[in-house]
C-alpha cells in the first residue's frame, strides 16, 4: 500500500529530509513509501493538503510552523504538548476520521548528541520551537536556562545587550536555537560579547549547514569546544522515522 511523508515548513529549499527519508524506506524494503517536500506559504494551505493526499501518513515540521502547528491538530503527546511544539506529525485515517497527533523528537535528539554534563546554565538564543525543545532536555538534566532575543520580551527572555560579564561566566553553555548563520544567509553571528568566551564555554548551533557556523567559529578562536546541529539532525529524524514505522523511539 502506498504512504506517503513528507516535510511542511518554508521555505524549504535546502531541506536535506527527502534523501535521508528515501534512503530509509530503500534500506528497510519500503518501495511503496515516499517522501516529498511541502513548502507552505500559509497554514492556511495545511488542510487541504491533506485532502489532495489522502495516501499522506506523516510529516516532519520545520520553521516557522512547529508551534502555530498546535491548534490544527487532534491531540499531542504529553512531551510535546509540554514543550509547547511539534516537528512529528502522525496522520491515522482519513476524511472526517482523520486524527493527527503531534510528536517531538527535537528535544531528544538534541540531549543524546553531545554531553551537557559539567555546565549548570545556558543561554539559549531564541523563543520559537526549537528554543522550546532545547529548553525542554536541558531543564530535565537539571541545567538552567536563559532565552535571549533581539528585543529581549517574548517568553521572559533577556536581550543580546544583558549579556555582561558575569552572565557570560556563569552560563558555560550558550546555543544558538535560531537560523541566524543558516545557509544560504550565513550572515553575521548572534551580537554577543565573543571577548568573554573561553575554555570553559561549550558553544552549541543548532544550524547544520554550514557545519562550522561564523558563531562557532568565533567560540573557536577563543579556546571553546564547539559543536553543529548535524548529529543532533541526524538524531531527531531517526526517532522522527521510528514514529513513522509505528514504533515507539529507541525501543
Amino acid at each position: 500500500m502506498k504512504k506517503v511523508f513528507g516535510l511542511i515548513g518554508y521555505p524549504l529549499d535546502h531541506s536535506w529530509s527527502p534523501s535521508y527519508f528515501q534512503q530509509q524506506f530503500q534500506v528497510h524494503g519500503l518501495p511503496d513509501h515516499r517522501y516529498q517536500l511541502f513548502p507552505l506559504k500559509t497554514l492556511n494551505d495545511f488542510l487541504p493538503l491533506l485532502d489532495n493526499i489522502p495516501d499522506l501518513c506523516g510529516l516532519n515540521v520545520t520553521i516557522p510552523y512547529k508551534e502555530t502547528i498546535i491548534p490544527c491538530l487532534d491531540e499531542s503527546d504529553p512531551r510535546a504538548a509540554e514543550i509547547g511544539a511539534v516537528n512529528t506529525i502522525l496522520i491515522r485515517g482519513s476524511g472526517p476520521n482523520r486524527t493527527l497527533t503531534g510528536h517531538n523528537t527535537d528535544a531528544e535528539g538534541f540531549l543524546r548528541s553531545a554531553d551537557f554534563s559539567g555546565h549548570q546554565s545556558a543561554l539559549i538564543f531564541g523563543t520559537g520551537g526549537a528554543s522550546r525543545a532545547v529548553c525542554y532536555a536541558l531543564q530535565k538534566m537539571g541545567i538552567r536556562c536563559t532565552l535571549v532575543s533581539r528585543s529581549g520580551t517574548l517568553r521572559k527572555a533577556i536581550s543580546y545587550k544583558d549579556l555582561d560579564d558575569e552572565m557570560m561566566s556563569t552560563h558555560t553553555l550558550i546555543i544558538n536555537a535560531t537560523p541566524i548563520g543558516m545557509y544560504p544567509d550565513e550572515g553575521p553571528p548572534p551580537p554577543i560579547p565573543y571577548h568573554l568566551i573561553n575554555s570553559h564555554h561549550f558553544l552549541y548551533d543548532l544550524v547544520y549547514n554550514p557545519e562550522e557556523t561564523h558563531f562557532l567559529k568565533e567560540g573557536l578562536k577563543r579556546g571553546a569546544r564547539i559543536q553543529s546541529g548535524l548529529k543532533m539532525l541526524h538524531l531527531q529524524a531517526e526517532l522522527s522515522f521510528e514514529l513513522f514505522m509505528g514504533r515507539e523511539p529507541g525501543s
